[in-house]
């Protein structure tokens, strides 16, 4: 039983030796892959195209670059009083709240005044936003905030 044992132990180290051998001749055989060419031309690399300028290139002009504007902000009526919870309007998010405060809006009351010139100028700076003052009706609801009718506003728009 023991030559038996000895025999097979034989039979599978040979298989594995066997095996191995096989595959490092095929992997000694098989096609390398080529990193250059020698036979392509090789590419000059290209120059850039600078002038140099001289010193008559910044002798003292007038400027004829625009100034900017005084501010790319909208004009929005400033806050009297503390900051109200603007995401209380349906369709406005607390993205939209952080965009509106860096914009100075942050009361019921400013969005409540706004005519369709302010909405337009305000909907121009909410960039993905654009349109939902109109869609959502933030003028209506916000006038209901303002005014303190959270029964209108309810009854209008659903419940807060």
């Amino acid at each position: 039983m023991t030559q038996t044992l000895y025999i097979i132990a034989a039979v599978v180290a040979l298989l594995a030796l066997t095996s191995i051998w096989l595959f490092l001749r095929w992997r000694a055989n098989a096609p390398k892959p080529k990193l250059a060419d020698p036979d392509r031309p090789r590419l000059e690399p290209r120059k850039p195209d600078i002038m140099l300028a001289s010193a008559a290139d910044f002798s003292a002009k007038p400027a004829s670059v625009p100034l900017p504007a005084a501010s790319n902000q909208p004009r929005i009526a400033p806050a009297n009083g503390p900051a109200d919870d603007l995401r209380r309007i349906k369709g406005l998010g607390p993205k939209l709240a952080a965009l509106l405060a860096d914009l100075g809006v942050t009361r019921f009351d400013q969005i409540a005044a706004w005519n369709d010139a302010d909405i337009a100028e305000v909907d121009a700076h909410l960039g993905q936003f654009a349109g939902r003052i109109t869609r959502d009706a933030w003028v209506e609801q916000a006038q209901y905030l303002a005014r303190g009718d959270d029964a209108g506003f309810a009854a209008r728009f659903g419940a807060l």
